[in-house]
């Protein structure tokens, strides 16, 4: 067909019927091709831009964008009608055959390490041919058609803008395909090789928590199981599970391949961000994240309980940067006020992170009382409960707001200590394996203003007074008390290994604006003592001045005698000013709402349920870190390393075997064989009451590679 002059852009237009797109110029059809044909539809582009139509013409009425027909239009001259239909990705590593050839190879038991010699790649090539292999089963494999290159890993495939990035179908089992991008689906049976088989050891925590009814009733399902499809439980677990292993925003699961992740997680393929993001946003919406947490620290007390009652609180600052007016506070880690959130977080004595809530920047006497409520409630009304915190919560409303909740409290005191009133006493304390030490120290009853009576504790150093401590525990042994002060630091460690998880990210920038009620500074007030602090220093220099003419030789007696005069007669006027203005300030509040100050003052107050339910995965994720470095550390024997150690063995390699009615994880072997003892130990433990995933009633069982 030949045109004449330049076509007009309306006269050309797309039809799309029954899955395929028929493009017409005018009343004539100069191209047909099916929907799905992404070849085709690059030729057709290029076409039309030779017809005479604009790049943003022909982009807009084919759905892409004009740099992506830019991009078509140059591999065109270069490369020809090829470069138009070749597949995304990096070129394929291995052939169909040499797929066949792995997974034969794997059969007959062989490891991923051999099979990468014989075919002439690497370890993690075979490894990912016998791991696809293992999701499609035997006879999807002989009809399957692999892009080894592409299909796992898109994250490092380079795409054109505009074109929406494709990968190679997979499947749990015959007839349910899980889309890469919008359903995974789980495993029912196959074989795995994956890089991060080590992260299947912390199902043992989670199982011993409760983890599977907890996210089944946060999901909304009626049974735990759920069906066997890509559920809500899925997308909990898979989430904690990226957060276990070290990809600390929910932003950096697209960083891993995602088909290493999934089967960990009970899902042939981990959901892309574009899934995991709105489907946590919907579970977060319909359901309480606290009631979450607070059910997983039951479960945890419940197997391993908090002896000696002793529980930390601390509030963690959060800094917001965007424009919102989002309320101020303290930043401890910047030294300065800037706008952001708190959260107010608990641990126990053995450094597990109980509860926590989260709000705007008040203080820990204004946020502790919901903090205390929930500890409260995991703990049970009758359960003993010492709170420690640092000198940044020692005030007496804090003390009270203790006392209401029945609760003891132990802090440090603030400020310069005072001086003692009892004797010293020297003791040698001991506590548990850790070795000796002698501590001299006072214990006395003081009283604190608007409180009361409280037990100090004076701890001296070569005869000085140093430190003191300040409790409502009147019974308990003075060098346990000392002890429990110096294990306040265990919630200090927690937020330091909290930020490996991403507790500094907000999650959700969604917040309410409202009109701002907080209380703020008078400036009436800052006027009204500017004002009394000037009549003051006019007063003070006239007094000087009259000490000044008495000393002064040079004066007459007449002349000191009338300077004197009016210098007193201006400061009887002062005093009456002064007078005047010290009551007018006594009836101006030193604070009012903000918006009473400012009419269209307004503040920003963040939701918090998606972020909440984000952080309770955190906290999951990170206490069951906790557990298995314990765990691993009474076979290991290293105080030193061992959470490093359990880091990294979250990263091992090995195999994950899924049948009908066991998951079994094989994993490789440590490159230490003191590391290797200590996990065949830790391995022979856990498979005496073997764990289930969540969502999953198989069990799971380990091994070491022999």
């Amino acid at each position: 067909m030949i045109m004449e002059g330049v076509p007009e852009p309306a006269d050309l237009r797309a039809t799309v019927h029954d899955g395929w797109t028929v493009v017409g110029v005018g009343r004539v059809a100069v191209a047909g091709y099916r929907s799905d044909d992404g070849g085709m539809r690059n030729m057709v582009a290029v076409t039309l831009t030779g017809l005479g139509f604009t790049g943003r013409r022909v982009a807009e009425v084919l759905g892409l964008t004009p740099e992506y027909v830019s991009e078509l239009r140059g591999q065109a001259r270069r490369e020809g009608s090829a470069g138009l239909t070749r597949r995304p990705g990096r070129p394929a590593k291995l052939s169909d055959a040499q797929v066949r050839q792995a997974v034969q190879l794997r059969a007959q038991g062989l490891s991923a390490t051999q099979i990468g010699r014989r075919l002439g790649v690497s370890d993690k090539t075979a490894a990912k041919a016998f791991g696809y292999a293992g999701v499609l089963g035997d006879t999807a494999m002989e009809q399957a058609e692999f892009d080894l290159g592409s299909a796992p890993d898109t994250s490092a495939a380079p795409v054109p803008t505009g074109e929406p990035a494709t990968a190679a179908p997979a499947a749990g089992r015959a007839g349910e395909a899980a889309g890469a991008g919008h359903g995974s689906a789980r495993i029912d049976t196959g074989v795995f090789a994956c890089r991060y088989a080590g992260s299947m050891l912390l199902y043992g925590f989670t199982h011993q928590v409760g983890a599977d009814a907890v996210f089944a009733g946060a999901a909304g399902m009626a049974t735990p199981r759920g069906g066997r499809r890509f559920d809500d439980v899925a997308i909990l677990g898979a989430t904690s599970m990226v957060f276990s292993l070290g990809f600390a925003s929910l932003e950096q699961a697209k960083h891993p391949d995602r088909a290493q992740v999934g089967p960990v997680a009970g899902l042939d393929v981990l959901p892309e961000l574009r899934t995991l993001r709105p489907r946590l946003a919907a579970i977060a919406d319909r359901c309480d994240p606290l009631g979450l947490q607070r059910a997983f620290a039951t479960a945890m007390l419940a197997a391993h309980p908090c002896t000696s009652g002793v529980y930390f609180v601390d509030e963690h600052f959060m800094p917001y940067t965007g424009a919102l007016p989002v309320g101020k506070g303290w930043n401890t880690k910047r030294r300065h006020a800037e706008a952001g959130r708190v959260d107010t977080m608990v641990a126990d004595a053995r450094g597990r992170a109980i509860c926590f809530t989260t709000g705007e920047p008040a203080g820990l006497s204004t946020s502790l009382p919901a903090t205390l409520t929930e500890l409260r409630a995991i703990t049970g009304p009758d359960a003993k409960i010492m709170l420690g915190f640092d000198r940044g919560g020692a005030y007496p409303n804090v003390f009270t707001t203790c006392r209401q909740k029945g609760v003891d409290w132990i802090t440090y005191r603030r400020g310069k200590p005072a001086a003692p009133t009892a004797l010293p006493i020297q003791q040698r304390l001991t506590r548990g394996e850790q070795p000796p030490i002698t501590v001299v120290y006072a214990d006395e009853t003081v009283t604190i203003k608007d409180y009361g009576s409280a037990r100090q504790i004076t701890l001296f150093e070569r005869g000085e007074p140093i430190l003191q401590i300040l409790t409502s525990d009147t019974h308990s042994c003075a060098g346990a008390l000392i002890w429990f002060m110096r294990a306040r630091w265990r919630i200090e460690n927690l937020f330091k290994y909290l930020d490996f998880y991403g507790i500094d990210y907000l999650a959700d920038y969604t917040a309410t604006i409202t009109t701002n009620t907080r209380p703020v500074d008078n400036p009436a007030r800052k006027t009204a003592r500017t004002k009394l602090k000037a009549l003051h220093a006019e007063r003070d220099a006239l007094r000087e001045r009259i000490g000044q003419v008495h000393t002064d030789r040079d004066l007459s007696i007449a002349a000191l005698n009338r300077e004197s005069l009016a210098a007193q007669r201006k400061i009887q006027k002062l005093e009456k000013k002064i007078t005047a203005a010290a009551d007018e300030l006594t009836t101006i509040p030193a604070k009012l709402p903000a918006n009473v100050i400012d009419s269209g003052a307004q503040r920003a107050v963040h939701r918090a349920n998606r972020r909440g339910l984000q952080m309770v995965l955190r906290l999951l994720a990170a206490n069951a870190e906790h557990w298995l470095a314990n765990r691993l550390n009474a076979y290991l024997q290293d105080p030193d390393e061992y959470r490093a150690t359990t880091r990294n063995l979250l990263h091992l390699g090995g195999t994950i075997t899924y049948t009908d009615s066991t998951v079994h994880v094989e994993l490789d072997r440590p490159a230490t064989p003191r590391l290797t003892r200590a996990l065949r130990l830790l391995l022979n433990e856990i498979n005496t009451s073997p764990p289930r995933m969540h969502g999953d009633p198989r069990p799971i069982t380990y091994t070491l590679t022999t």
